[in-house]
């Protein structure tokens, strides 16, 4: 059984995230897109009185208020921001211990747990509620067994040029574009917030490094009869000076026959870390296809590029020099639709 399973989940949420949103409020940008919750309210200080629309015209018409004082009747608090370390910023005590006095659960996914915190705890076993750390592993992960190519289903796992370039949104857009085509699609999520959308998964940026393939292979094995299709949520960059390590635990335990290299355009630094630079997008395909081979055989057979920041025709001529630095099919999938890359991942 994989960890942090949240079917039975809370219906009416609200979501922190004072000070970030839109831009970098990941996980609460994730939840309000993808996530069956019905989010009641965003906690905001810069932005009370506004809808989540109107920072993101591809977010719900959902309230920002300014603190949980301000919130509707709701049965959780999820909190919507994973910092660089993912600590517990104190700046948001005073919500958390509001919520848990309304009788909220919460869900949170940062390093930090908040049923460790002495107060928190306290205040939620006096209240009779949970506390969802879903980046915290189930006790019984082991090392991989290679076992992951003998499923039945497909495996394609998103690989990245960088952190925070879309990796969770193409996968879960693929999903989507599978489904609609009549294919039997699953969504293996490895990071915390595709962790809240989906219900379940292992938080593989938690796992004891030994067991980072292993907590990969464990949920491939459990969905991968059961799908035509994996798709698997991948996390950093193979070049990251920080975070290669879980991207090459997901690169093997997943063991994908094919990948979709995610970029953003124009970045051309790993974010945070200015001084390292983004290498050509060709020898990100080199590295991922040689460091995959010894373990299986995976293919990029199609990339995926974020290109928010631009207008349609700007994006198009993005789209299409991208296409032809990976000398396969590329697009925008939340922009324009995912025919051409799903054919490409079908065709493989």
């Amino acid at each position: 059984m994989t960890a942090a399973r949240t079917d039975d989940g809370p219906d009416r949420v609200v979501v922190l995230a004072h000070e970030k949103f839109p831009d970098r409020a990941k996980t609460a940008t994730g939840v309000l897109k993808y996530a069956d919750y019905d989010v009641v309210a965003v906690l905001d200080r810069d932005n009370p009185g506004t809808t989540a629309r109107d920072h993101r015209a591809d977010l719900p018409d959902v309230p920002i208020v300014a603190s949980m004082d301000d919130a509707p009747d709701a049965d959780a608090l999820l909190v919507g921001i994973a910092p660089i370390g993912g600590g517990f910023d104190e700046s948001w005590r005073e919500d958390v211990r509001t919520a848990i006095e309304r009788g909220c659960d919460v869900i949170a996914g940062l390093h930090y747990f908040l049923s460790d915190d002495e107060e928190f705890a306290r205040l939620a076993a006096d209240h009779g509620v949970d506390l969802n750390d879903v980046r915290k592993p189930h006790e019984d992960l082991s090392v991989a067994q290679g076992t992951s190519a003998d499923v039945d289903a497909d495996v394609v796992l998103t690989v990245g040029t960088d952190c925070s370039v879309g990796k969770m949104t193409v996968s879960l857009e693929l999903v989507e574009a599978a489904r609609e085509r009549g294919i039997d699609a699953g969504f293996v999520p490895t990071g915390q917030t595709g962790i809240m959308i989906a219900g379940w998964g292992n938080p593989i940026d938690r796992v004891v490094s030994d067991f980072t393939a292993g907590a990969v292979e464990e949920m491939i094995l459990e969905m991968g009869d059961d799908y035509d299709v994996l798709f698997v949520e991948g996390q950093g960059s193979i070049t990251h000076p920080a975070y290669s390590a879980v991207t090459c635990g997901i690169l093997h335990g997943a063991m994908a026959d094919s990948l979709v290299l995610c970029h953003v355009e124009g970045r051309e630094a790993i974010h945070g870390y200015e001084s390292f630079d983004i290498p050509p997008v060709s020898e990100y395909v080199d590295l991922y296809e040689s460091l995959s081979a010894p373990v299986h055989e995976s293919k990029v057979v199609a990339g995926a590029l974020n290109t928010s920041h631009l207008d349609d025709a700007d994006a198009r001529d993005a789209v299409d020099a991208y296409a032809d630095e990976l000398d396969a099919p590329a697009t925008d999938l939340v922009r324009f639709d995912a025919d051409e890359v799903l054919d490409a991942i079908l065709e493989d």
